[in-house]
Protein backbone atom coordinates (compact mmCIF):
# COMPACT_ATOMS: atom_id res chain seq x y z
CA UNK A 1 0.00 0.00 0.00
CA UNK A 2 1.35 3.68 -1.29
CA UNK A 3 2.12 5.91 1.71
CA UNK A 4 -0.51 8.58 2.20
CA UNK A 5 2.07 11.69 1.17
CA UNK A 6 3.01 14.03 -1.76
CA UNK A 7 6.92 13.78 -2.50
CA UNK A 8 6.12 17.40 -4.06
CA UNK A 9 4.53 18.56 -0.63
CA UNK A 10 7.82 16.99 1.36
CA UNK A 11 10.17 18.65 -0.98
CA UNK A 12 8.63 22.13 -0.03
CA UNK A 13 9.19 21.83 3.42
CA UNK A 14 12.58 19.85 3.41
CA UNK A 15 14.19 22.99 1.45
CA UNK A 16 12.92 25.24 4.02
CA UNK A 17 14.20 22.84 7.28
CA UNK A 18 17.05 24.80 8.35
CA UNK A 19 14.95 28.24 9.02
CA UNK A 20 12.25 25.87 11.08
CA UNK A 21 13.18 27.45 14.05
CA UNK A 22 14.59 31.42 12.36
CA UNK A 23 11.30 33.71 14.26
CA UNK A 24 12.60 36.39 11.16
CA UNK A 25 11.89 32.99 8.40
CA UNK A 26 9.24 31.56 6.60
CA UNK A 27 8.27 30.24 9.36
CA UNK A 28 7.73 33.35 11.84
CA UNK A 29 3.28 33.17 10.81
CA UNK A 30 4.02 29.47 12.41
CA UNK A 31 6.20 31.11 15.77
CA UNK A 32 3.67 33.86 15.89
CA UNK A 33 0.80 31.40 15.50
CA UNK A 34 1.68 28.92 18.27
CA UNK A 35 0.59 30.39 21.64
CA UNK A 36 -2.62 30.64 19.73
CA UNK A 37 -2.93 27.30 19.02
CA UNK A 38 -1.30 26.32 22.21
CA UNK A 39 -4.09 28.87 24.13
CA UNK A 40 -6.62 26.87 22.58
CA UNK A 41 -5.63 23.50 23.21
CA UNK A 42 -5.02 24.63 27.11
CA UNK A 43 -8.80 25.38 26.65
CA UNK A 44 -9.59 21.91 25.47
CA UNK A 45 -7.37 19.93 28.30
CA UNK A 46 -4.33 19.91 30.52
CA UNK A 47 -2.06 17.91 28.87
CA UNK A 48 0.64 17.43 31.59
CA UNK A 49 1.12 14.00 32.00
CA UNK A 50 -0.65 12.83 29.02
CA UNK A 51 0.72 10.54 25.81
CA UNK A 52 0.44 13.21 23.16
CA UNK A 53 1.28 12.68 19.44
CA UNK A 54 2.05 16.26 17.23
CA UNK A 55 1.18 15.00 13.69
CA UNK A 56 2.59 16.66 10.54
CA UNK A 57 5.47 18.14 13.76
CA UNK A 58 7.79 19.47 10.87
CA UNK A 59 10.67 21.23 12.95
CA UNK A 60 9.03 20.51 16.41
CA UNK A 61 7.21 24.23 16.84
CA UNK A 62 4.34 22.85 18.41
CA UNK A 63 5.88 19.61 19.66
CA UNK A 64 8.11 21.35 22.13
CA UNK A 65 5.70 23.42 23.46
CA UNK A 66 3.45 20.56 24.27
CA UNK A 67 6.38 19.16 26.30
CA UNK A 68 7.06 22.30 28.13
CA UNK A 69 3.39 21.86 29.31
CA UNK A 70 4.44 18.68 30.90
CA UNK A 71 3.08 15.99 28.10
CA UNK A 72 4.94 13.04 27.04
CA UNK A 73 5.25 13.87 23.20
CA UNK A 74 6.06 11.98 20.14
CA UNK A 75 6.11 14.10 17.13
CA UNK A 76 5.69 12.30 13.62
CA UNK A 77 7.04 13.91 9.95
CA UNK A 78 7.68 12.21 6.83
CA UNK A 79 10.33 14.81 6.49
CA UNK A 80 13.58 13.91 6.83
CA UNK A 81 15.19 17.47 7.11
CA UNK A 82 12.65 19.12 9.45
CA UNK A 83 12.95 16.06 11.83
CA UNK A 84 16.18 16.56 12.35
CA UNK A 85 16.08 19.98 12.93
CA UNK A 86 13.66 19.33 15.37
CA UNK A 87 15.67 16.85 16.93
CA UNK A 88 18.71 19.04 17.48
CA UNK A 89 16.72 21.88 18.85
CA UNK A 90 14.89 19.68 21.13
CA UNK A 91 18.64 18.12 22.41
CA UNK A 92 19.53 22.05 22.78
CA UNK A 93 16.85 22.71 24.55
CA UNK A 94 17.19 20.18 27.19
CA UNK A 95 13.85 18.51 26.53
CA UNK A 96 13.81 15.03 27.61
CA UNK A 97 9.95 14.01 27.05
CA UNK A 98 9.69 14.55 23.35
CA UNK A 99 10.61 12.07 20.63
CA UNK A 100 10.61 12.19 17.36
CA UNK A 101 9.85 9.86 14.38
CA UNK A 102 9.64 9.71 10.77
CA UNK A 103 6.64 7.88 9.97
CA UNK A 104 3.01 8.24 8.99
CA UNK A 105 -0.04 8.26 11.14
CA UNK A 106 -1.41 5.17 9.33
CA UNK A 107 1.85 3.05 9.77
CA UNK A 108 1.94 4.08 13.42
CA UNK A 109 -1.62 3.08 13.79
CA UNK A 110 -0.53 -0.19 13.39
CA UNK A 111 2.31 -0.15 16.13
CA UNK A 112 0.34 1.98 19.24
CA UNK A 113 -3.12 1.82 18.34
CA UNK A 114 -4.86 2.82 21.64
CA UNK A 115 -2.28 4.70 22.96
CA UNK A 116 -2.42 8.55 23.50
CA UNK A 117 -4.69 10.53 25.50
CA UNK A 118 -3.85 13.69 23.22
CA UNK A 119 -3.85 14.09 19.20
CA UNK A 120 -2.99 17.37 17.44
CA UNK A 121 -2.67 17.48 13.53
CA UNK A 122 -2.36 21.07 12.70
CA UNK A 123 -1.84 22.37 9.21
CA UNK A 124 -1.14 18.95 8.06
CA UNK A 125 -4.44 17.45 6.24
CA UNK A 126 -4.10 19.84 3.34
CA UNK A 127 -0.97 18.54 2.40
CA UNK A 128 -1.86 14.52 2.04
CA UNK A 129 -4.03 12.87 -1.25
CA UNK A 130 -5.91 11.33 1.53
CA UNK A 131 -7.01 13.23 4.51
CA UNK A 132 -9.49 10.94 5.90
CA UNK A 133 -7.17 8.44 5.96
CA UNK A 134 -5.22 10.51 8.64
CA UNK A 135 -8.49 10.78 10.59
CA UNK A 136 -9.24 7.45 10.58
CA UNK A 137 -5.36 6.83 11.87
CA UNK A 138 -6.03 9.46 14.67
CA UNK A 139 -9.41 7.69 15.51
CA UNK A 140 -7.13 4.37 15.77
CA UNK A 141 -4.16 6.10 17.83
CA UNK A 142 -6.43 7.51 20.44
CA UNK A 143 -7.30 5.67 23.46
CA UNK A 144 -11.13 5.52 24.51
CA UNK A 145 -12.08 9.20 25.60
CA UNK A 146 -8.92 10.58 24.03
CA UNK A 147 -9.14 14.30 22.73
CA UNK A 148 -7.77 14.83 19.08
CA UNK A 149 -7.76 18.60 17.60
CA UNK A 150 -7.11 19.63 14.15
CA UNK A 151 -6.25 22.73 12.38
CA UNK A 152 -6.47 23.80 8.50
CA UNK A 153 -8.08 25.92 6.24
CA UNK A 154 -11.63 26.68 4.69
CA UNK A 155 -12.11 25.87 1.03
CA UNK A 156 -14.20 29.06 -0.24
CA UNK A 157 -13.42 32.53 -2.10
CA UNK A 158 -12.74 34.31 1.15
CA UNK A 159 -10.16 31.86 2.16
CA UNK A 160 -8.63 31.56 -1.38
CA UNK A 161 -8.12 35.74 -1.08
CA UNK A 162 -7.16 35.48 2.12
CA UNK A 163 -4.89 32.65 2.78
CA UNK A 164 -3.47 31.95 -0.81
CA UNK A 165 -3.52 35.35 -2.64
CA UNK A 166 -3.15 37.83 0.75
CA UNK A 167 -0.91 35.19 2.51
CA UNK A 168 1.78 33.83 0.02
CA UNK A 169 1.69 36.70 -2.69
CA UNK A 170 0.83 40.13 -1.29
CA UNK A 171 1.83 39.98 2.50
CA UNK A 172 4.79 37.16 1.68
CA UNK A 173 3.53 35.61 5.20
CA UNK A 174 4.05 31.85 3.67
CA UNK A 175 6.14 30.54 0.55
CA UNK A 176 4.73 31.09 -2.72
CA UNK A 177 2.89 28.09 -3.42
CA UNK A 178 2.52 26.49 -0.11
CA UNK A 179 -1.45 25.85 -0.14
CA UNK A 180 -3.36 24.17 -3.35
CA UNK A 181 -6.70 25.66 -2.94
CA UNK A 182 -8.52 22.47 -4.22
CA UNK A 183 -6.77 20.62 -1.42
CA UNK A 184 -8.18 22.76 1.30
CA UNK A 185 -11.01 21.69 3.85
CA UNK A 186 -14.59 23.04 4.43
CA UNK A 187 -15.39 22.58 8.27
CA UNK A 188 -18.54 20.68 7.29
CA UNK A 189 -16.10 18.06 5.01
CA UNK A 190 -13.30 17.65 8.11
CA UNK A 191 -15.79 17.45 10.72
CA UNK A 192 -18.09 14.34 8.08
CA UNK A 193 -14.62 12.97 8.03
CA UNK A 194 -14.17 12.82 11.74
CA UNK A 195 -17.61 11.64 12.19
CA UNK A 196 -17.08 8.77 10.07
CA UNK A 197 -14.12 7.64 12.08
CA UNK A 198 -15.74 7.44 14.76
CA UNK A 199 -14.82 10.89 16.25
CA UNK A 200 -17.40 13.16 18.30
CA UNK A 201 -17.07 16.47 17.23
CA UNK A 202 -16.82 18.61 20.28
CA UNK A 203 -16.27 22.76 18.66
CA UNK A 204 -14.80 24.75 16.46
CA UNK A 205 -12.90 27.97 17.05
CA UNK A 206 -11.35 30.15 14.08
CA UNK A 207 -8.32 31.99 14.04
CA UNK A 208 -7.55 35.30 12.30
CA UNK A 209 -4.82 37.81 11.25
CA UNK A 210 -4.64 41.45 11.62
CA UNK A 211 -1.97 42.65 8.81
CA UNK A 212 -1.65 46.00 10.67
CA UNK A 213 -0.71 44.54 14.02
CA UNK A 214 0.29 41.45 12.62
CA UNK A 215 -1.41 39.76 15.30
CA UNK A 216 -3.21 36.15 15.64
CA UNK A 217 -6.21 36.27 17.96
CA UNK A 218 -9.32 33.35 18.32
CA UNK A 219 -12.24 33.64 16.93
CA UNK A 220 -15.63 32.50 16.27
CA UNK A 221 -15.01 33.06 12.41
CA UNK A 222 -13.77 29.70 10.35
CA UNK A 223 -14.35 31.59 7.47
CA UNK A 224 -10.78 31.05 6.85
CA UNK A 225 -8.28 29.48 9.23
CA UNK A 226 -9.79 27.28 11.91
CA UNK A 227 -9.45 24.35 14.63
CA UNK A 228 -11.61 21.69 15.67
CA UNK A 229 -11.73 19.79 18.80
CA UNK A 230 -13.03 15.99 18.63
CA UNK A 231 -13.51 13.01 21.06
CA UNK A 232 -13.06 9.34 21.02
CA UNK A 233 -15.88 8.29 22.44
CA UNK A 234 -14.85 6.17 26.19
CA UNK A 235 -16.87 2.57 25.14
Amino acid sequence: MAANVDPSELAKFEALASRWWDRDSEFKPLHDLNPIRMNYIDQQINVAGLNVLDIGCGGGILSETLAKRGGNVLGIDMTDAPLKVAQLHALESGITNLQYKQITAEDLAVERAGQFDVITCMEMLEHVPDPLSVIKAISTLLKPGGTAIFSTINRNPKAWVMAIVGAEYVLNLVPKGTHEYKKLLKPSELANGARQAQLQVKGFKGTSYNPITKDFKLTEDVSVNYMMTTQKPSN
